[in-house]
């Protein structure tokens, strides 16, 4: 697996992470410990150094499990999780943001002890808290990476202002913010400033939740706790609508020898070598097929084809409902 760093703080990453959510969380029943063990055991034999996690994801059991199958392994890998949701106990969504700068040092300890670690690699804030200054956030911060506690400091789903405000105060290495050939919001404002300050982008769902795998082909087969059947775009309707989309990219794949969650991760890999996407699984196959992207090599008329093939125009539904579109780009 080749590498890309993240950030000017030092930060080297393998090119591809595992997004590790969807192990525990969103996607249906939640992986046995066994199960996360191997996915995650897999994933550091093929060259995967990157791995994503948070606190809300479960809530807790995420960085458990994750925990727990990185033990023995900490030297070979680097671990993102992230802060910033009001979690209630017994709750099933969180109840709202919490980026205080009390809580962030409560949930950077608590995180280190799900995880087994002594630091934490990369820590994001969430989303982005309206009632806490961002500046005051960036100190906080910089005190756990003073402290020790904390390597490098991430943003999520933040916009072009509060990503310049909270780099003033401690350099930020990384944005994480959803990113793939139907959701490409991030080229607009956010991209050009990352590069004029030198951060790193870490596209998240860089497989549009599984749609541009070109697996996913009928909506009842979905779990019924699976949190895309709450999304605009796996609605009724728009559903069918992107199924014709994700069948040029389809043929576009054929062509090259390739499937199609290679070409769109690959194509996502060719936007810039500060971009490093986290493709999520539960499935060492598709560890594998992911891994490969990192060597296919497209030409700029491949990737005008591959852009056409799925115009963001042309995608039925907003990404999230109004309420979690709300939480980004603030």
């Amino acid at each position: 697996m080749k590498t890309r760093k993240l950030g000017t703080q030092g930060l080297d990453v393998s090119a591809i992470g595992l997004g590790c959510m969807g192990m525990t969380w969103a996607y249906g029943p939640a992986l046995s410990q066994a199960e996360v063990d191997a996915v995650v055991h897999r994933a550091v034999d093929l060259g995967y150094t990157f791995f994503d996690t948070a606190e809300v994801y479960g809530p807790f059991t995420n960085e458990e499990r994750l925990g727990h199958a990185l033990s023995g392994l900490r030297d070979k890998v680097k671990i993102a999780t992230k802060f910033g949701f009001k979690i209630t106990p017994g709750a099933a969504r969180p109840g709202g943001v919490d980026s205080r700068p009390e809580h962030i040092k409560e949930v950077a300890d608590a995180s280190l002890k799900r995880l087994g670690v002594e630091v934490i690699d990369l820590f994001y804030q969430h989303r982005v808290d309206p009632e806490v200054p961002i500046e005051d956030v960036a100190g906080a911060v910089a005190d756990l990476v003073k402290a020790g506690k904390v390597k490098y400091f991430g943003l999520s789903e933040a916009g072009p202002q509060t990503i310049r405000k909270a780099h003033a105060v401690h350099p930020v290495s990384a944005l994480q913010s959803e990113y793939s050939l139907w959701t490409r919001d991030p080229e607009k404002a956010v991209l050009p400033v990352l590069r004029e300050l030198g951060i790193g982008l870490v596209p998240y769902s860089p497989l549009g939740r599984g749609f541009l795998t070109g697996a996913l082909t009928d909506r009842d087969s979905l779990a019924d706790n699976d949190f895309r059947r709450r999304l605009p775009r796996f609605q009724e309707g728009s559903f069918d609508k992107n199924l014709s989309l994700v069948e040029t990219l389809k043929a576009l794949a054929a062509e090259k020898g390739r499937t199609p969650a290679q070409l769109a991760l690959a194509w996502l890999l060719h936007q810039g070598n500060d971009i490093v996407p986290i493709p999520g699984t539960t499935k060492a196959a598709r560890l594998e097929e992911n891994a490969g992207a990192v060597d296919v090599t497209l030409s700029a008329e491949d990737l005008a084809a591959i852009a056409a093939a799925v115009p963001e125009t042309e995608v039925a539904g907003q990404r999230y409902d109004e309420g979690a579109l709300a939480m980004v780009g603030r």
